[in-house]
């Protein structure tokens, strides 16, 4: 009889388990100075992602706000949400919500109202350019 012919599984068609990669454990996990994460430092960091899942459908629904008031796509929204805060000195999501209440005639603050309209200009300058 041949091998090839023997009842049982063949020694070359065995399932062998793979290769395990290595796993990560919390002495490989550094920050970029080499040191290690403090307590502190890891729920600071839980804490401005949850911030951050807590504004970001705000930030969203301004970008919408723009997008239907002058037909910019989603990343112009963004770009232009971004520019009026950096040059308002305002945070992003304060802008954000203050364009929102827009849409239940709130008025724009004065810091914002400055920047806005520039912020416009340049969106369209960029797009016929």
């Amino acid at each position: 009889m041949r091998p090839s012919q023997r009842p049982g599984p063949r020694r070359d068609l065995v399932e062998r388990p793979l290769p395990r990669a290595p796993r990560e454990t919390a002495r490989q996990v550094a920050r970029p100075d080499g040191g290690m994460p403090t307590g502190e430092q890891l729920l600071a960091e839980t804490q401005q992602l949850k911030e951050a899942l807590e504004r970001r459908p705000v930030v969203d629904m301004a970008r919408g706000v723009l997008m239907a008031a002058w037909s910019c796509t989603a990343d112009e929204g963004w770009e232009i949400l971004v520019w009026v805060s950096q040059h308002s000195n305002t945070k992003v999501h304060d802008v954000a919500k203050a364009l929102i209440a827009t849409t239940q005639n709130e008025p724009l603050p004065a810091h914002i109202e400055e920047h806005l309209p520039a912020a416009r200009v340049r969106w369209q300058a960029s797009r016929d350019g």
